[in-house]
């Protein structure tokens, strides 16, 4: 074939797509018809990590597949290090038993025996950017007019692999920004629909220490039962912070396999171990100049926690796979229903890692021990649960039943509150009735009287009789106070002058209560 048509026909395959890997197949196929040629390979060495990596390897069935990354045996380092630095050159080996002793493990990694190779180093603007092989069947395959003929395509080539690693970063960094963007805009619906209730009230000493920290750059500890709000809170501290504009990264130490741990926090780079295609970056990362939430932070393992400490003594990590020390700016708040201290005592948490976290503990009660949010509560988790589920808001919650809601001890706390809520608007929408039975029997047959857990077995009263025997319970429980704070009104949720509209309907005194107390 005549040179011109030649270098024409190659280069047209050569650069006939981005993707490197379907251009070199066709460019071999083309090849295949002109000079001995089975297979194809191009490859780079990382001088910085003493790996080749693998950009395109095309091969017959039988020959030896080889993954994306290699570590280079010992004896070879220096020779390749020689090489890769050394002025870029041409050349052909036509019987592997020619080639130096302390190259040969490497060479029989990626080649048969009985195979002839012409290779040819690919650089750009006088910058080493890659190593191309050309490979056939049997030995004294090559003469000088293959590669003469090769030498001609070395440009093409050269340009062609710059032009698929140029295009592999940018498909790189578009996945990782829609995987930030996925990441970010989940949070950012997460975060809109939440609202802190009993901020005035049960949690207003916890808005106080959230206040006072929240501006700094100490690390935030929240305690509290499962179901309190910590993630929510935490996002208050954030919220309030100087990092408000970074992102906020939740990490559930609790829900991470412990093989995946290291990958999720600090990342990893490709080809790290099986399954890692690309480089991933880690929680810490993507919180860079933000706030990191480690939840549920007693499940972490204690191998983890010792790189916890690291990264939070030095501020800097490294993924897994990799060598390069990363700086990470990062806030910490971590957060725990378990007792972390006695943990530590028991030898299943560190002790230097627990007074790393330890500097301002922020304690959230339950809610049985603030009633006093339960009825903005049940009215702000309606609204938002009608919202979710698109229905319009005109449900109504029954009377005396936020009384009753006040004296359940919520072994669940708010999440408890919002699972019967949304449980009691599905059995409404069911029915289409617009008043919430939110009736605990479901939960555990809890007696408002008692405070406690029972069987629920007594038969249904009328409707005028089962109110009149609340608000009799009410009125005993306040002394027959109607107004006030602590009176009846207050207990049964209703405005005073409607309850004392149903006492006169149902014939009910104040001071029969009090003489009965007597």
């Amino acid at each position: 074939m005549d040179d011109t048509i030649f270098f024409r026909e190659a280069t047209l395959r050569i650069c006939s797509s981005l993707n490197l890997e379907r251009a070199l197949t066709r460019t071999l196929e083309f090849l295949h018809e002109v000079l001995p040629a089975d297979g194809l390979h191009i490859g780079l060495f990382d001088p910085d990590l003493n790996l080749m990596r693998t950009l395109a390897h095309i091969v017959p069935d039988g020959w030896p597949r080889i993954p994306e990354t290699i570590a280079v045996p010992e004896g070879a380092i220096d020779r390749l290090m020689t090489d890769w630095r050394a002025e870029a050159k041409f050349g052909v080996v036509n019987d592997l038993r020619t080639i130096e002793p302390e190259v040969t493990p490497l060479v029989r990694m990626v080649w048969p025996e009985d195979v002839s190779l012409l290779h040819t180093d690919l650089e750009v603007e006088q910058r080493r950017i890659g190593k191309l092989v050309l490979a056939a069947r049997g030995s004294h395959r090559y003469h000088e007019r293959h590669a003469r003929m090769m030498s001609r395509l070395n440009e093409p080539f050269a340009i062609a692999l710059a032009n698929g690693l140029q295009h592999q970063e940018t498909l790189r960094l578009k996945e990782m920004l829609e995987e930030d963007n996925r990441y970010l805009h989940r949070e950012l619906r997460h975060a809109s629909g939440d609202t802190i209730v009993g901020a005035d009230f049960g949690l207003k000493g916890v808005m106080e220490m959230i206040c006072q920290v929240a501006p700094l750059e100490s690390p935030v500890l929240l305690l509290g039962e499962t179901g309190t709000g910590k993630e929510l809170l935490a996002n208050a501290v954030h919220t309030a912070s100087p990092r408000r504009d970074g992102p906020f990264v939740k990490v559930n130490c609790g829900g991470l396999p412990e093989s995946l741990l290291d990958s999720e926090l600090f990342g990893h780079e490709k080809g790290a171990f099986t399954g890692a295609v690309s480089q991933k970056r880690g929680r810490f990362e993507r919180a860079d100049g933000g706030t990191l939430f480690l939840d549920e932070i007693g499940e972490l393992p204690r191998e983890a926690q010792v790189k916890l400490l690291r990264v939070l003594q030095h501020k800097e990590i490294e993924r897994v796979g990799g060598t390069e020390v990363l700086p990470v700016d990062v806030r910490i708040i971590s957060a725990t229903h378990r007792n972390l201290e006695e943990m530590v005592h028991q030898g299943r948490f560190r002790e230097d890692l627990w007074f790393r976290l330890n500097v301002f503990p922020i304690m959230i009660p339950p809610l049985r021990q603030r009633p006093q949010d339960i009825p903005p509560l049940v009215d702000h988790l309606i609204s938002r649960k009608c919202r979710e589920m698109k229905i319009a808001k005109d449900v109504r919650v029954p009377p005396g039943t936020v009384d009753t809601l006040k004296h359940y001890p919520w072994p669940g706390n708010v999440r408890e509150l919002q699972n019967l809520i949304e449980r009691s608007l599905i059995q409404a929408q069911a029915t289409a009735s617009k008043i919430l039975s939110l009736d605990l029997n479901p939960i555990a047959g809890f007696h408002p009287e008692r405070g406690t857990h029972t069987h629920w077995s007594e038969e249904v009263l009328p409707f005028d009789e089962a109110v009149a025997q609340m608000i009799r319970n009410a009125l005993k429980l306040s002394n027959g106070k109607v107004i006030g704070a602590g009176g009846a009104a207050e207990r049964l949720g209703l405005h005073p002058s409607t309850l004392r509209g149903k006492m006169r309907k149902l014939n009910i005194r104040p001071s029969q209560t009090k003489r009965a107390i007597k």
